[in-house]
Order: structure tokens, then sequence, then C-alpha cells
């Protein structure tokens, strides 16, 4: 039996500007199961990060409904049921990676011994190991977006919301960082939101792909992945990837028929 873990029925969302109006999500049902990858892409201004911070509690629907593990949004912050990776890794100067990570742990009170084991399990999880005392001045782009990684998993949530984390990134680094990605789930067992603009990028990642309409913020499709959970980037060649990314570029163009 697959366990919901975010259920959103008829969601809505207006904001209210001085121009007037503007929906930015109508009408999204989706349901996202326990250790699900799902990658929301959509054309800019679409709502995917508008609906992730809905998730995140960070905006409040208008409309419609949505629970987190069985809470609201805003209950789900409270209990810390996820972590959140915005797209900048939005790392302190002036703290260590290991100050960094541990900035949520001392917040929410962690004895200072569980602090310094949780920054060292999950700088090994994803491969920082050493960096700990480093500023992040002194990291790559790519290591700076891992250790807010790490950020987001040292408290253990159940949940990880990422923001299009990569998108900044080149080619080269963002495919090792999808590997890296990939192996930190099957780890963990994490359920993974996920914003990308990028068709690859979903395909390679998700066991489901949402693809949104343009504004208002509408599910054009969803796509449950017929690729195994094992994916070398060699699988980008394959019939059945071909196959998926096809079917997504099918409903970003069919989302922008919408009337």
């Amino acid at each position: 039996m697959t366990e919901p873990v975010i259920t959103a029925e008829k969601l809505d969302l207006t904001f209210q500007t001085n121009d007037g109006p503007v929906q930015a999500l109508r009408d999204v049902n989706l349901t996202i199961n326990k250790g699900d990858f799902v990658s929301f892409i959509g054309p800019s201004g679409c709502g995917k990060t508008t609906f992730l911070r809905v998730i995140a509690a960070l905006e409040h629907p208008t409309g419609g409904h949505i629970t987190v593990n069985g809470m609201t949004p805003d209950e789900a912050r409270q209990s810390r049921a996820y972590g959140y990776v915005f797209q900048a890794a939005g790392l302190y100067p002036w703290r260590t990676i290991a100050g960094n990570i541990k900035l949520p742990l001392e917040i929410m009170g962690f004895p200072k011994a569980e602090q310094e084991e949780r920054v060292k399990n999950v700088l090994q999880l994803v491969d920082l190991e050493g960096f700990g005392k480093k500023y992040p001045w002194q990291l790559s782009g790519g290591m700076q977006q891992r250790a807010s990684i790490a950020r987001a998993l040292a408290f253990d949530a159940d949940i990880l919301l990422m923001d299009e984390p990569f998108g900044a990134l080149d080619e080269i680094v963002r495919d090792h960082l999808n590997e890296q990605l990939l192996a930190l789930w099957a780890r963990t067992q994490k359920t993974i939101g996920f914003v990308t603009h990028s068709i690859p990028e979903a395909v390679y990642l998700s066991t489901k792909i949402v693809v949104m309409s343009p504004r208002p913020g509408r599910i054009a499709d969803v796509i449950e992945s017929p690729l195994p959970r094992e994916r070398p980037l060699e699988i980008r060649d394959t019939p059945e990837f071909i196959a998926v990314a096809h079917r997504v570029r099918e409903g970003l163009r069919a989302g922008h028929s919408y009337d």
C-alpha cells in the first residue's frame, strides 16, 4: 500500500496586487506518496514554486485543501516535517560549512553533541567529508549547493522540498549532482518535491513528473515514470527515457493551448 504524504484537492491561490488579482494556482489536484521523487516542470510563472511554497506554508491557498503528513502545512512546519532547499545556496559567509548546517539545529535547541553528530552524518551523505571547517567562499557553486542540501537534511525530516537547486550550475556539474541526488534519495528514502525547468533533469530524477500549464497554474499531465530506480546517466539515451521526455514536451505544448 502506498502512503499519501501530500494531498492537494481543488487548490487555488490568488495573489492580490496593485494591478488587481493574479491567480497563480487553479484547481490543482495531486497526491504525493511516501518515497516518491516528484518533479514539477512548466514555463516560468506557471506556479511550480508557488505550489512548493504552499506545501511549506510559505504561501497560503485561497481555496481548496492541502495536507502534509495528514496535517495543515502550518502544523507540518511546526512539526519540522520537511527541509527546504532554495535556488541559491543561501549560506552565511561568516559561518563555516559545519556552522551553516548547524544553524537550524541550534534554533531548534538540539544538544551540542547531537548537533556535531548530525553534521558529521549529513556531510557524509552529500560527499563533503572534510569540508566542515571551510567557509562557503572556499567551495565551488556545486559544493555550496550540496552544503545547502545537507543543512536541509540535518534535522532528518521525511520530506525534502527543492526549488531549482541546480538551475544556476553548468551542465557537467548539474549532471554530477543529479547522480548524487539520486544516490542520496536511495539511501535516505525521503519524499522529494523538486522544481525544475529542465526536461532531461525531470525525467532522469523522478518517479512522477507533474507538468504544469502557464498561469493560472494547472496540472496539464502527471506522468508515472516507467524507468527503474537505479539510473546511470546513460539511461538518457534509451528509448524509454526519450519516450517519457517526449510526453513531457507534449504536455508542455498542450498546456499552452488551455483557455
